[in-house]
């Protein structure tokens, strides 16, 4: 059995990379099979609950798969603009995994995010059998928006309410296997707690949504449920957690966690945390998992993580000048085309040296 932090690697590894390639020695030396299809035919690798899950819930490794796929190109949205920009480029991205970096932190919690937002949604679509709508007998009843008018309206839960427990105990249970070995590991510790962070970022922040039922547009009655925020508000909202990860060591028992610096609060459970300082990604190493920041488009005027000064790392840049193609002149024709022309457009770019 493999500890979290491996498995995790491998998952990502198996994920990222084409499905025709039908094989890989990652860092550690484990072989791996790239098709997703193929995660479950290879239980021997994984830990109790996930070979467990491959045997009797197949199709909720599926859904892991996607949420992978998802928490991946939301990292790679959110970083697009900075030094390390979430590439998906598997020995640099490998690397990235074996360490323990604010960037890792991140990649770690909107995965386990993007797993249980994916397996939630698949229950309210129907595609699983085992859950599906949210159960609501004993939930009290939606709170009236302030002004809304519907103070004192009668209500019922109905629709379909997101199930995002179901989801959240799945992409525990998959994301969170760990061998017994790695219980009091300092890294175990830190990967689970930033799992932990990512999924919060989904189940903390349900929302409710209503529908008025009535005459003429009155709301005489409302039926209400509860629906997950949009990925994109996790993604943002885990961004902000990385601005502000907490730095932390090692406590004598194995088992803690303690923040490194004077004065400073404990991490609370939707934060992120890291132990080892990142690397400045302005240089390629592929000891560090760093593509460097040379030929990357960058913007002259700005002065946040996108602009030539900071992501260039003082290099300075150059200014090009290229052609694109793009539809133009677009009409619509009855019924039920739209035909284009492709024109050509020409666009200054900044790019790094």
């Amino acid at each position: 059995m493999l500890p979290s932090s491996r498995t995790q690697l491998g998952l990502f590894f198996i994920l990222l990379c084409p499905a025709n390639i039908i094989g890989l020695w990652w860092a550690v030396g484990s072989p791996l099979v790239m098709d997703p299809n193929s995660i479950c035919r290879k239980t021997k690798r994984l830990a109790g609950k996930q070979a467990e899950l491959c045997q009797l819930e197949p199709e909720i490794v599926q859904e892991v798969a996607k949420g992978t796929k998802l928490g991946v190109r939301e990292c790679q949205y959110q970083f697009r603009f900075r030094r390390w920009n979430c590439t998906s480029h598997s020995k640099y991205f490998g690397k990235i995994l074996q360490q323990d970096i604010r960037e890792t932190a991140f990649v770690y919690a909107i995965t386990a995010a993007g797993v249980s937002h994916a397996i939630t949604q698949a229950c309210s679509m129907g595609e699983l059998l085992q859950c599906g709508c949210e159960l609501t007998r004993s939930r009290a009843p939606p709170s009236p928006m302030a002004g809304s008018g519907t103070e004192g309206t009668a209500w019922e839960w109905g629709g379909c309410g997101d199930d995002v427990q179901f989801g959240y105990e799945k992409s525990q249970q998959f994301m969170d296997a760990k061998s017994k070995k790695g219980k009091n590991d300092i890294r175990a510790l830190i990967d689970l707690h930033n799992n932990e962070a990512g999924r919060l970022a989904v189940r903390s922040y349900m929302r409710t949504e209503c529908k008025c039922h009535g005459l003429s547009g009155s709301c005489t009655l409302r039926t209400c449920w509860r629906k997950m925020p949009h990925f994109r508000e996790v993604g943002d909202r885990l961004l902000e957690r990385f601005n502000g990860a907490f730095k932390v060591m090692g406590g004598n028992d194995g088992k803690t966690l303690i923040p490194v610096g004077d004065n400073i609060k404990p991490p609370d459970k939707q934060d992120l945390i890291y132990s080892a300082d990142s690397p400045d990604f302005c240089s390629a190493n592929r000891k560090t998992g760093s593509l460097g920041t040379r030929g990357r488009v960058c913007n002259s005027t700005a002065m946040d993580t996108s602009g030539c000064d900071l992501l260039c790392c003082g290099r300075g840049h150059r200014d090009e000048t290229v052609v694109l193609e793009e539809n133009c002149l677009c009409r619509f024709h009855w019924c039920c085309v739209v035909q284009c022309r492709k024109c050509s457009v020409r666009q200054e770019l900044s790019l790094c040296i």
